[in-house]
């Protein structure tokens, strides 16, 4: 005696049709598993109204062959303190601050960058003011940020003039209370960058008297980790190529691009537009003349003692990256 099969005529061929179906199944599940595993994660630092909206109103933010997680920081140095700790795997910072972690050994690297108009740093003084030049900077005290780009425009403009840092007094300020310093007459002028500089003269009528010109790169760097450069290469090539097209897009569509970058940070939107049709922020390539041009403004800043040791800024580059300023 036997046990009577319970399948139907044509049963084992329906069995078999399910079980080939769901090992296919069971196949694409693990795949997809697999495939997430293996998905690149960007780390991206950025700052309200900064590369995240830049890329979105440009339209390069889609269809990424990475995932991006972006934190969002309330300024630059905390950026590169994630980067050094390994939190971050890109981000960006001005030239200055980029140099200043590098002196203190952060495992990072710059893979690109943007340079502004240089006059776009300026010295500024309130409307009322007698002074009309950087020689009238003799004997007056002069506000900016210590170990940045206000104490080192206020270091090289004097020493453009001729006068002696002991000949002046100098007031380590950031640039919300250096402001308010200099509109009540607490400090006589204000070393800053934009859109400082465009809401100042517009809202406040100071008067710039002296500028960056010829002194400062007015260089932002996008920095990587090392680990990053070594491990996540691809998606920082793209990622870079993405942020210089959509800078190139910008350049084209200020007044969007301001009203943009307005509603997230509630600046002014005249401000604004007046700050990046002075600036015409343009991506550019890690080359020679970069290198020398920031390395120059590294050995200032040595001297001033805004650095802490000579560097090698060439050392702190990874120009093997550049192709991407182009695309």
């Amino acid at each position: 005696m036997f046990l009577r099969s319970h399948l139907r005529p044509g049963g084992r061929q329906l069995a078999g049709a399910r079980l080939a179906t769901a090992l296919t199944l069971a196949t694409v599940t693990l795949a997809a598993v697999a495939a997430r595993a293996e998905e690149v994660v960007l780390r991206v630092g950025d700052q309200k109204g900064g590369n995240r909206s830049l890329l979105e109103i440009a339209g390069y933010a889609k269809d990424l062959p990475y995932r991006i997680a972006w934190s969002e920081f309330p300024a630059a140095a905390p950026i590169l303190e994630a980067l050094n700790a390994g939190a971050l795997d890109v981000g960006y910072t001005g030239d200055l601050s980029f140099l200043t972690v590098v002196a203190a050994g952060a495992p990072i690297k710059a893979i690109g960058g943007t340079k502004s108009d240089p006059r776009t740093q300026a010295i500024l003084v309130r409307a009322d003011s007698p002074i009309r030049s950087a020689a009238d900077l003799r004997g007056k005290r002069l506000a900016g940020t210590r170990g940045g780009w206000g104490q080192f425009l206020i270091s090289a403009t004097l020493e453009k003039a001729g006068i002696a840092p002991s000949e002046v007094t100098f007031a380590p300020l950031n640039p919300v209370d250096a402001k308010v310093a200099l509109m009540a007459g607490s400090v006589d002028a204000w070393a800053v960058w934009e859109p400082y500089v465009a809401f100042a003269t517009l809202k406040d009528k100071a008067r710039p008297i002296a500028d960056g010109a010829g002194l400062t790169p007015t260089i932002t760097f996008i920095v990587a980790s090392d680990s990053a450069i070594a491990t996540k290469r691809a998606a920082l090539q793209d990622f870079l190529s993405r942020l210089n097209r959509a800078r190139l897009w910008s350049l084209d569509h200020l007044d969007a691009y301001a009203r943009n970058t307005a509603a997230l940070t509630k600046m002014p939107e005249d401000v604004l537009r007046a700050a990046y049709t002075a600036q015409r922020t343009s991506p550019i390539a890690l080359d020679d003349g970069v290198v020398a041009e920031v390395q120059e403004a590294s050995d200032r800043a040595t001297r001033y003692g805004i650095l802490s040791k000579t560097l090698d800024v060439g050392r702190a580059v990874d120009r093997s990256f550049a192709a991407a300023a182009s695309n």
